[in-house]
């Protein structure tokens, strides 16, 4: 009967530590994965036609937090967002801002959107050229990633390539030295069923 638990147990940590192993994995994988995308598109990482954008201002708090990571979607109709919608446009050369549209305003054949951060307390002064759209936010966001990425794209980012394939190599040498843990025990504790089982039958 006590064996009987001891391998319920047994099983049940194993069970565990299937899973906490896979999530790692995914993690692992999944990090050295943005960092590498990151480092060889020189700039945010690209999925099947959406954009990782970071986020490095309050300004759309709480919805989207600073430091947080956000997926956008290449803007294809300029002219067709609502109030409402938020969209990532360019303000300035190399600056990108993401934005709720407040108002859309069309002059002939132009068409102007007014935007407002959701944490500002008034409007962006210059209405966005809707040439000057770049994207729309899809919803999906990540808090604090954008820090990572980051800094990934700087300087010393580079050192971020190793620590994935580092922890990786940590993962794998736990993973053999339990291995080898389990196969050393293996045999004394078929020997000490045996002996419970002797104990058992001669009482």
């Amino acid at each position: 009967m006590r064996y009987n638990k001891k391998t319920k147990k047994e099983k049940m940590k194993k069970w565990v530590n299937n899973i906490v192993s896979t999530i790692l994995m995914i993690l692992l994988i999944s990090v050295a994965s943005v960092v590498v995308i990151s480092k060889a598109s020189g700039g945010e990482p690209q999925f099947f036609g959406y954009q990782l954008k970071t986020v490095l201002s309050g300004s759309m708090e709480p919805g989207i937090q600073t430091g947080s990571i956000i997926s956008v979607k290449a803007a294809e109709d300029k002219n067709a967002f609502k109030e409402g919608d938020v969209i990532t446009f360019q303000a300035e050369k190399d600056i990108l801002i993401t934005h709720r549209i407040t108002e859309v305003v069309k002059s002939g054949d132009s068409v102007l959107y007014r935007t407002k951060g959701d944490n500002n307390n008034a409007e962006d002064m210059d209405p966005v050229l809707s040439d000057n759209v770049v994207a729309k936010y899809t919803g999906f966001t990540l808090p604090y990633v954008g820090y990572f990425i980051n800094f990934s794209q700087s300087k010393n980012g580079a050192l971020l390539l190793l620590i994935p394939g580092f922890l990786l190599l940590i993962y794998s040498a736990f993973t053999i030295w339990k291995v080898i843990s389990v196969i050393e025990l293996n045999p004394k504790k078929q020997a000490d069923v045996v002996v419970e089982e002797n104990g058992n039958s001669t009482s």
